[in-house]
């Protein structure tokens, strides 16, 4: 017999009696109002204490069934939700009416919000679930983001999520992980892209052990102080957290430097969210291509697939002595294939039609995490879940900043920057480019501005000695326009150029300004300087200093040096390892 039939609903997972409603997005309760209601969370009311404390004890155990239909509907049944502007009806006759509430207490709000394990957990399960938003609120761990990120992420643009992991001991039960008197390191952190459109993302990761400059670092004290932490040259990436007292906002800081990109907020977790996130989803399915036995991470597992959660999936995240080259690289790639697994399960139907599951996650994830002050709430939360949430997992790539062995060390301990490569991968996230197929594909299709732009380098073009152009600045560091005519006459053939000056307005972007009769020599001054065909801008030409006709090239912000191409790539260079988040693998 259905269980919405029966006089009570026994031996029903109360949580199971929630239905998703595909037309919203929302989970209704479908049960007749006849049938005993069950304690699953709701719209809270105020308890019966003056701060609504039976209420938030109920929320600890949303599983519990009533004890009688009476007590369920006098003191744990959500009330019925109705439409904005639809007026109240009256009680169907012989129904019982609901319990008239106290004019002291006041409804608790309810939020759409997904819990997650940093970033991905957002992802996969945003939209799903309606939790306590005061509970959910008092989980919340934040700290200063002291200024060194945007100032929040903005639902019209790209947005840039710094994950930190740490390895940091808190809790019972890690005493077998990491450094037991570390302050908290950066021990895992990743540079979470997602793109404008929500289309796709790109989950960058930075090796701990990678040698980078870290920059001076003002930091909030307790006291509401401020306190400049010295920057240190040449070391480790992962003493940009705990280190000389540095806080997550110097970690952020290190990414601007190494990087480029600001991110727009930051997360951290300790080992404590793999192993209560894990378990909250109900395990995580991982693949192994041989067997593993590292008594340092404590991973025992055969070949195979193998579901892990908790005490287990913390092994296998930290697990690198037997996998790849036993290295910190390798661990990265066995993290990465873990969080790809991690995604497909809380993208799977068993985890977003689960309102238990989802509850669970929700509560491990706002213990889990510290997050900066700009995501200090359950509200601002719910609305990056939703905006991480549109995105499909096929086009969201993992990858890691290209390296190379340190060349000033004998014994290879550490990494440094592969200067011919990561450049391309920085400027591909700095300017919002898919690394996924997929989406450069659809792009170009449905892109006409971007095919108009490609057409203008399209055609015949001068030689270097026939271009004239007159340099200006607009907005690149001084000296910028003298450096490039140089450049120019001195390595490039450009000779019938000149120094300009100043220009009249700050551009953020490089223009070349031309007349239709002066395309060919646009086309060939694009390509000596790489310059993208949405830098060409057809107009006219004016006149130099000998009053002949001549172009207008103008430095914007994004200008480099001379030398350095402006056109944003368009492929993550063959060298570069990466791996989408729908693709199951088996770590080696």
């Amino acid at each position: 017999m259905d269980a919405q039939g029966r006089g009570r609903a026994e031996n029903i997972d109360p949580a199971d009696q929630w239905v998703l409603n595909p037309n919203t997005g929302e989970y209704e309760l479908r049960l007749s109002p006849s049938a005993p209601q069950s304690a699953v969370p709701g719209p809270r009311r105020s308890g019966s204490g003056p701060d609504g404390g039976a209420a938030r004890g109920r929320a600890a155990a949303p599983d519990r069934q009533s004890s009688s239909p009476d007590e369920a509907t006098d003191a744990e049944v959500p009330s019925p939700r109705r439409r904005r502007g639809v007026p109240a009806q009256e009680p169907a006759a012989n129904r019982r009416g609901r319990r008239p509430v106290k004019k002291k207490s006041k409804a608790k709000k309810i939020l759409l919000w997904t819990g997650g394990i940093m970033a991905f957990v957002l992802v996969g399960t945003a939209g799903a679930a309606y939790l306590y938003l005061e509970h959910l609120n008092d989980n919340i761990t934040s700290v200063s983001d002291d200024g060194a990120s945007t100032g929040g992420f903005s639902k019209d643009k790209a947005i840039n999520l710094l994950v930190i992991g740490t390895d940091k001991r808190t809790g019972s039960g890690n005493e077998g992980y990491g450094d037991a008197n570390s302050v908290g390191h950066a021990d895992t952190t990743i540079l979470l892209h997602v793109s404008k459109d929500r289309t796709n993302a790109t989950a960058l990761s930075i090796p701990r052990d990678l040698i980078v400059n870290i920059p001076d670092c003002q930091t909030e004290q307790a006291d509401g102080s401020t306190k400049v932490i010295k920057g240190s040259d040449n070391v480790r990436f992962n003493t940009s957290l705990g280190q000389d007292e540095r806080t997550p906002s110097c970690t952020v800081r290190t990414v601007t430097a190494l990087t480029g990109i600001q991110a727009d907020n930051f997360m951290v977790a300790d080992f404590n969210a793999v192993k209560t996130l894990t378990t909250a989803v109900g395990g995580v399915e991982v693949c192994l291509a041989k067997d593993i036995d590292d008594e340092d991470s404590h991973l025992k597992l055969s070949k195979g697939t193998h579901t892990i959660e908790g005490e287990k999936a913390l092994a296998f995240v930290r697990t690198r002595h037997s996998v790849g080259f036993g290295g910190d690289l390798s661990r990265i790639a066995l993290q990465q294939q873990f969080l790809s697994a991690l995604m497909r399960k809380l993208k799977s139907n068993d985890t977003l039609t689960s309102p238990t599951k989802m509850i669970k996650l929700a509560e491990a994830g706002t213990k889990a995490l510290t997050v900066d002050s700009q995501l200090d709430s359950i509200d601002k939360l719910k609305d990056l879940g939703l905006e991480l949430g549109k995105l499909n997992v096929k086009n969201l790539t993992f990858t890691t900043v290209p390296v190379v062995d340190n060349p000033a060390e004998k014994v290879k301990a550490t990494v440094v920057v592969n200067k011919s490569t990561a450049p391309t991968v920085f400027q591909m996230i700095k300017d919002d480019v898919s690394f996924t197929e997929v989406k450069q594909q659809a792009a170009a299709s449905k892109n006409a501005a971007a095919a108009a732009a490609a057409a203008r380098l399209k055609g015949t073009q001068s030689a270097a000695s026939a271009v004239r152009v007159q340099v200006m600045n607009g907005g690149a560091p001084a000296g910028s326009a003298q450096e490039t005519l140089n450049w120019l006459q001195n390595d490039e053939g450009v000779t019938k150029s000149e120094n300009a000056g100043n220009a009249p307005a700050v551009l953020s972007r490089t223009t070349l300004e031309y007349a239709p009769d002066q395309a060919d020599q646009a086309r060939k001054l694009a390509a000596v300087m790489g310059l993208p065909g949405t830098a060409l801008k057809p107009g006219k030409s004016v006149e130099n200093s000998q009053g002949l006709p001549t172009m207008t090239l103008t430095l914007g912000k994004d200008f480099k040096g001379a030398g350095v191409s402006l056109t944003t790539p368009t492929a993550v260079p063959d060298t570069v390892q990466k791996s989408t988040a729908d693709k199951v693998e088996c770590a080696k």
